[in-house]
């Protein structure tokens, strides 16, 4: 599924709604270059913060030569430093998402276009991936509002394909990311093979760790009933099944019990889980729950 033009993603209006906020980070993180965001930590910017006084091998163009000539003793000025935020946004991408209505795949993408733009608005370095059996897409370390139509375009050409195997994803990212930062991972979390073995890849990272849980409406509550042969969109794997209202209920209360020990594994461990069906206003999420959750401000 290849999504239409880029007004579905984010409409003009509410991109003005987006320039009054900010992506904020429980930890500030050391960058590459200096960003736009001022650290306690002293460094080399043009912003003077305090002296202290000078020791051997110390840089000496740092000299307050003004404190020299009035007191006869060596001081070093010191500088606020300016560091790069890094957000990384990793989404699903498996054939699974292509799934509900409104699909979880367009509001993944929603939220990420519009975490994003409010990063670039910011000078934030935004790193974008998709995944499904690994990494299958990346648009890195793009920074600036400039940047937004390329972050438009990655969205709007992704596709829903493939088996989800997020341990072999989280491995890949962690390899090729290395940079601290603020991480999103949205998906459905629906991978036969777990969700803990991935989440200890990103651990080991030291990333501020967020996880969105998306389903459908139709896998939340679904309307089923009769004898129905179900296939497994990812895999293939068939199931004949007699729909009744006490096997709805046991697949209610699995879900919930899935969902519960996700919720309960990334809150032992730091990490910020977040729920939400597709039925929910998608301006909702961004504006009020993401705001009363931290992430933004």
């Amino acid at each position: 599924m290849v999504l239409g033009p880029t007004t579905e993603l984010l409409d003009p209006e509410f991109m003005n709604r987006l320039d009054q906020l900010e992506i904020v980070s429980r930890k500030i993180f050391r960058g590459k270059m200096r960003g736009e965001r001022r650290s306690k930590r002293r460094g080399e910017s043009v912003e003077f913060a305090d002296h202290r006084n000078y020791v051997p091998g110390d840089d000496l163009r740092f000299l307050d030569w003004n404190i020299m000539a009035r007191l006869d003793k060596l001081f070093l000025k010191l500088f606020l430093e300016e560091e790069d935020l890094h957000v990384s946004l990793l989404l699903d991408v498996s054939k699974s998402m292509d799934w509900g209505s409104p699909s979880k795949s367009l509001y993944v993408r929603r939220v990420a276009a519009a975490l994003a733009y409010i990063g670039l608005s910011n000078f934030d370095r935004v790193s974008l991936y998709g995944f499904a059996d690994g990494l299958t897409h990346q648009l890195a370390g793009v920074r600036g509002r400039r940047r937004m139509a390329s972050v438009m375009e990655f969205l709007a050409n992704l596709e829903c394909e493939g088996v989800s195997n997020f341990a072999a994803a989280c491995k890949q990212f962690a390899i090729r990311h290395p940079q601290p930062g603020i991480l999103l991972v949205l998906g459905d979390f629906f991978d036969k093979g777990g969700f803990e073995q991935g989440f200890r890849y990103l651990l080991g990272r030291n990333f501020d760790l967020y996880a969105m849980q998306v389903l459908s409406p139709e896998e939340i509550d679904p309307q089923l009933a009769g004898d129905l042969q179900l296939r497994d969109v990812e895999d293939g794997d068939l199931a004949e099944v007699t729909i009744s209202r006490a096997l709805l209920n046991r697949y209610k209360r699995n879900l919930e019990a899935y969902c519960g020990s996700l919720k309960e594994y990334c809150t032992r461990r730091g990490i910020s889980y977040l729920f939400t069906g597709t039925d929910t206003p998608f301006d909702q999420i961004i504006l009020s729950y993401l705001r009363r959750r931290g992430l933004l401000r």
